[in-house]
């Protein structure tokens, strides 16, 4: 065999197995097509809604931040999830010898990565707040509806890739701030359709009471990692944790109460009070949590329907500092599907101590599933183009088009069959895009002057006039 034919044959093998590989994408992540994103912007309007309601103004910040913005902000567990980013260029060259024989993988990161994408959306918040702390107003209440990245095992309702849809209010210490998260929360879930699900909340001094009141005070985190996770793995499953976490048999028989505390909020309250009588700070906490209430009475008296306290509740992120929250539905098995907290001290971790800080999350995409799931979206919500024009012909075409510009100014989401086509495929065309209308225009219709009107939900058709066509659709 000549080179030349070596040569022929390695470009044809090449070929062809580049061909067999089918294209993919990472692990965690997903494609949207149109009706999902008809039904995704359907979430974010309603919640966008809600929050300029309550007073709050869009920011965005970008997609990935130095990476010492964002560590040590998410506690040792949610450190590891970040995902960073390589520097650009021949990275390792600038790396000693001896450190890349060390074969350390979290060292090298440091000298490797500078970058990272975002985990959350409120630490690149605190940021935003101390960079342009003079072009504010305080209190600054801001929303903001973008993707966040977790390097995280992928499962039902957990994504590598997702959106997060937050509102935070810094620069006032009010608890009336909470009540209003509460109140947002139970508006955008009842519009939403959801009829069964828990607002639950917690109090960050509470848990530093209940550390206090154990003698372990120092291991506040420890203690607060483990708990939470009490709906998971259960009491056992908890007492298991704390004790490879070195708690002795007397503190957490200590605990037992709290861990198997239940019932309504009041009695929930009495196993706090007798628990933490003590304790400053728990009481501190205690009196947090009774004046929250207070104000969500005030608010609307039917949140209380969906409002639970949980004392296990940490939500294992170390910026919390005062209220706690998280939402669940009931009606779907899923994970939280929303939450916040009070964070008075992450701003100073940027340089500006004492601004104190409150906000909350919307898991958008874990709310898509539940409502998919429960069948909730309504059909305006899986309509794109609301009305089809017919093409049989270059003569009805150009027919068509000065009443496709009609449309379009009339605000009606329109469009026309690109080409000259048979019927029954521009038909299919529109049964497969869900248009619920489609205009057909031939020789008949532009004689008289008039259209025909096809309604496709009910299989109905008219020949209407120009403005009956317009009251119709």
């Amino acid at each position: 065999m000549v080179p030349g034919s070596i040569l022929q044959w390695t470009v044809i093998i090449t070929f062809v197995l580049m061909a067999k590989i089918k294209p993919s994408i990472p692990k965690g992540t997903r494609d949207f097509s149109p009706l999902e994103m008809e039904r995704r912007n359907y979430i974010f309007d309603t919640i966008k809604a809600v929050f300029k309601k309550y007073g709050y103004s869009e920011i965005q910040t970008p997609s990935f931040e130095n990476l010492t913005t964002l560590t040590g902000k998410y506690g040792e567990e949610g450190d590891q999830l970040i995902f960073k980013i390589l520097n650009s260029g021949d990275f390792l060259s600038k790396v000693p010898n001896n450190r890349l024989l060390n074969i350390d993988s979290k060292s090298l990161t440091q000298l490797i990565s500078e970058r990272a994408l975002r985990y959350d959306l409120t630490v690149p918040f605190a940021r935003f707040v101390v960079m342009h702390q003079n072009e504010i107003v305080l209190p600054f209440k801001r929303y903001q509806i973008q993707p966040v990245w977790r390097a995280d095992r992928p499962q039902r309702g957990r994504y590598r890739e997702f959106y997060q849809c937050d509102a935070d209010v810094v620069g006032s210490e009010s608890l009336l701030n909470e009540a209003e998260f509460i109140a947002i929360y139970f508006e955008v879930l009842t519009l939403l359709g959801l009829k069964d699900f828990a607002i639950k909340i917690n109090n960050r001094k509470v848990l530093a009471g209940i550390a206090e009141e154990l003698g372990q005070s120092n291991r506040l985190i420890e203690m607060t990692v483990a708990i939470d996770k009490l709906d998971k793995i259960g009491v056992d499953g908890v007492i298991r944790e704390l004790e490879a976490k070195g708690f002795g048999e007397n503190e957490i028989r200590k605990l037992s109460p709290i861990l198997e505390s239940s019932g309504d909020i009041e009695s929930q309250l009495q196993v706090l009070k007798n628990f933490l009588n003590t304790s400053a700070t728990g009481r501190k906490g205690i009196e947090e949590i009774e004046e929250l209430l207070e104000y969500v009475s005030f608010l609307n008296e039917k949140i209380f329907g969906a409002l639970e306290l949980d004392i296990t509740l940490a939500r294992g992120l170390n910026y919390y500092t005062g209220t706690i929250l998280e939402v669940k539905t009931n009606e779907v098995q899923m994970g939280s599907i929303g939450g916040g907290g009070r964070y008075d001290d992450l701003t100073g971790m940027f340089g500006t101590p004492g601004l104190s800080g409150v906000g909350i999350s919307f898991g958008a995409d874990r709310i898509y599933d539940v409502l998919l799931e429960l069948d909730l979206f309504p059909k305006e919500a899986s309509t794109g183009t609301r009305v089809l024009l017919s093409n049989f012909d270059k003569k009805a075409e150009r027919y068509a088009l000065t009443l496709l510009n009609k449309l379009r100014d009339q605000g009606i989401a329109a469009e026309l069959y690109p080409s000259a086509a048979k019927l029954k495929k521009q038909m299919s065309y529109a049964n497969a895009k869900n248009i619920p209308f489609v205009i057909l225009i031939g020789d008949d219709e532009m004689t008289k002057g008039v259209y025909t009107l096809k309604d496709m939900v009910k299989g109905t058709q008219t020949q209407v006039s120009e403005a009956d066509l317009f009251k119709l659709i």
